[in-house]
């Protein structure tokens, strides 16, 4: 039997202790993140993350994330100078093979769905 799996309101969920950001390139920014559902499979998984203000860099060389914010202000930045502001209620995807950074212009919270290849 295959049963489905609810979770509590988003902006509630426990992420525990921040961390340093590792890709961090302005500002002392701290993350935390909490892995809410794995696929059996391994190459889905959903979570909530949470990052401090400041300046850091993705790359999406092994998996496409899709991100749901839902709190909290961020600009997108990808190749060529392209600059999107994103904030609570919107979606975005990042496909596979994206890199760019992201400004956090206020402590941001989302939803994450990874897709591994």
């Amino acid at each position: 039997m295959i049963d489905f799996k609810t979770f509590a309101h988003l902006a509630h969920i426990d992420l525990g202790e921040p961390q340093p950001k590792p890709t961090s390139l302005e500002g002392d920014q701290m993350e935390a993140a909490n892995t809410l559902w794995t696929s059996e499979d391994g190459k889905i998984e959903v979570g909530v993350w949470e990052c401090s203000q400041g300046r850091f860099t993705a790359r999406r060389d092994t998996n496409s994330e899709i991100c749901h914010i839902v709190s909290g202000r961020v600009t997108l930045h990808g190749p060529g100078g392209a600059a999107k502001d994103v904030g609570p209620g919107e979606l975005l995807v990042l496909p596979l093979g994206w890199e760019g950074e992201w400004t956090i212009h206020e402590k941001t919270r989302r939803l994450y769905i990874l897709h591994s290849i």
